[in-house]
């Protein structure tokens, strides 16, 4: 029986990790936030970032195994309230970031980086709470997922591991960025490159928000 449904299962996973690769590629939000972490703050908060968007991706990808994500793509109502939510918050993250890359720089960068474990925490939950509260990604497990569910297989724990999947590929490609910013940490810590970063993150988490906000699905 495991040997019957091995194939299809793999087969099922590289397809979907070659779809989801693509996709991480690509630059944004998520990059956004994690690259800034890293020249900001440093490779701790960019990993907690980085853990709290995978956690937020497996949430998604799991829910829409179960079927629960489902409720976003056939309620209209459920949409509208996680996109509304999800855009006041990224705006409200984008003009905090944008104000905070307008200040006074620090004559020491590396004195004001707080490395508490509740400064960590902060920034995995940064993450976590960024890719929750975009239904963009929930659509996109609700729509991709069920072309990756080979039959005979449960449902939910084939999704499980498609999202384990999406994250690992996810969490090699914020690997990457986070030690190419390690390597370039003495120009990337410059107060002026700090404050041009946390505006244009602040600019494209401004401008992400806008976007959802006015996003149809």
């Amino acid at each position: 029986m495991v040997v019957e449904y091995a194939v299809p299962v793999l087969h099922s996973s590289l397809s979907f990790a070659a779809v989801a690769g693509l996709l991480t590629l690509v630059p944004g939000l998520d990059t956004a936030l994690v690259l800034r972490a890293a020249v900001s703050r440093g490779r701790r908060h960019a990993f907690a970032s980085a853990i709290g968007i995978g956690c937020g991706t497996l949430v998604w990808g799991v829910a829409a195994a179960a079927g629960v994500s489902v409720l976003l793509t056939a309620s209209a109502l459920a949409y509208t309230v996680l996109k509304t939510v999800g855009a006041i918050y990224l705006v409200w993250m984008g003009i905090t970031m944008m104000r905070d890359g307008l200040r006074r720089p620090v004559a020491n960068p590396e004195a004001a980086v707080d490395d508490s474990p509740q400064s960590v925490f902060g920034a995995w939950a940064r993450g976590l709470g960024t890719n929750l509260l975009n239904p963009k990604v929930g659509v996109f497990y609700a729509a991709m997922l069920p072309q990756f569910l080979p039959d005979g297989v449960p449902h939910l724990l084939m999704g499980s591991v498609l999202a384990v999947v999406h994250n690992m590929e996810g969490m090699v490609w914020f690997t990457v960025i986070i030690s190419v910013a390690g390597a370039a940490k003495i120009w990337l810590n410059r107060p002026s490159v700090r404050r041009v970063m946390d505006s244009v993150t602040g600019a494209v988490l401004l401008g992400f928000g806008l976007r959802l906000a006015s996003s149809h699905r």
